[in-house]
């Protein structure tokens, strides 16, 4: 049998993500028992899936059945192809630019789905998230939170829902900023629907991603999944309004688990919105109130009338970048005695913006650790 292309493999994704009831858990399951998507392909086709933990306990059968039946009238490239004709980017671990945040995270996806600028996936970003049935001061701070972040340079990123996410992205757009929208349906199927403009507003001038191929309809099913993503991308994770459960909550718990710091914004005791706020910072969650709140969690010192203190990366190939590129000058200019981003981005030479983004993957990965003054070399046990 001849090796798969790595075209190959990703047109198989695509057909795979494709399938109805296909969600990472399954796809997970299913290419790692078969050893490659192609090889998946093939055992989905087959109805081949005896074994595998589907996740499911009841209509296993009409799931599988399901599954083979799209399968024997789909060619993966010809799906693959429709998503490039659309301008739609499929995007596997191990492209130039997949995100490198996602490299080590413990639920990463399989592909991603991507309109836009696919490079703005590697700039440092906040996420500012809340809930739908949001105040209006709710949408008033969010959007101060938005134009604020993408003043001091950084992406701003949230689902597109109605609400807090829908005035986070508006205030970004209205302050010449950068958005990034994750999405938990096809890059065509616009939800809600009254965000059609604010989608195409996303796409053009910032990005938006998600897991789901094109056609795909928003279930309900998808959207914890998309959070999960919203927390990886994030440095931090803003809660601007929450009730005490929903999908804000849900990033917040996938955040906490990747070690995102959460911040969370208070409100009345007596407002239902503040439920899930309150008690995030009663559990331990930063309390925050500007956007300066929100840089100081991050570790940035914030001098009076600071203009823009991220900058985006300078232009040029890949293959023009020094090595061994931030990361690893970053990790190589800390040790035992803390310091702050400002001085560990003066040891290292390199921006500020590159600093924090760096900090935030050494202290996912375990070699930097925040400590009261900044960051220091974790100690290795």
């Amino acid at each position: 049998m001849t090796a798969p292309t790595g075209d190959d493999e990703r047109a198989a994704l695509t057909a795979l993500v494709g399938l109805p009831g296909m969600g990472p858990a399954r796809m997970s399951a299913v290419v790692d028992r078969a050893g490659s998507a192609v090889a998946a392909w093939e055992l989905v086709r087959r109805g081949d899936l005896d074994g595998i933990d589907l996740r499911i306990v009841t209509a296993r059968a009409a799931l599988v059945r399901g599954w083979r039946d799209a399968a024997r009238g789909t060619d993966p490239a010809v799906v693959l192809e429709r998503h490039r004709a659309a301008g739609v980017a499929v995007l596997v671990p191990g492209d130039e630019h997949w995100p490198s945040v996602l490299v080590t995270d413990p639920e990463p996806p399989r592909l991603l789905f991507v309109r836009g600028d696919v490079t703005l996936l590697e700039r440092p970003g906040v996420a500012v998230v809340g809930t739908r049935r949001c105040t209006a001061g709710g949408v008033q701070i969010a959007a101060s939170f938005g134009a604020g972040l993408a003043d001091a340079g950084l992406t701003v990123i949230s689902g597109l829902a109605l609400g807090i996410d829908g005035a986070a992205h508006r205030g970004a757009l209205g302050a010449d900023g950068v958005p990034v929208g994750v999405v938990g349906s096809g890059l065509d199927v616009v939800y809600p629907a009254r965000h059609r403009r604010l989608w195409a507003d996303v796409a053009e001038r910032g990005v938006l991603v998600g897991e789901a191929p094109l056609g795909a309809p928003p279930e309900r099913w998808r959207f914890p999944a998309r959070n999960r993503i919203i927390a990886a991308l994030s440095l931090a994770v803003v809660v601007v309004e929450s009730g005490g459960r929903g999908g804000s909550m849900t990033t917040a718990e996938r955040a906490t688990e990747r070690d995102v710091p959460v911040l969370a914004v208070p409100g009345s005791i007596l407002a239902e919105q503040s439920v899930g706020t309150n008690g995030l910072i009663h559990d331990g969650a930063v309390m925050v109130r500007d956007v300066t709140d929100v840089l100081v969690a991050l570790g940035v010192h914030v001098p009076p009338g600071a203009g823009r203190l991220f900058e985006p990366p300078a232009t040029g190939s890949s293959a023009e970048a020094p090595e061994p590129g931030p990361l690893g000058a970053v990790a190589g200019v800390l040790s035992a005695v803390p310091a702050s981003v400002e001085q560990v981005a003066v040891a290292a030479d390199v921006s500020v913006t590159d600093a924090v983004t760096a900090l935030a993957r050494l202290e996912a990965s375990g070699t930097a650790r925040r400590v009261p003054g900044g960051y220091e070399r974790a100690t290795v046990r």
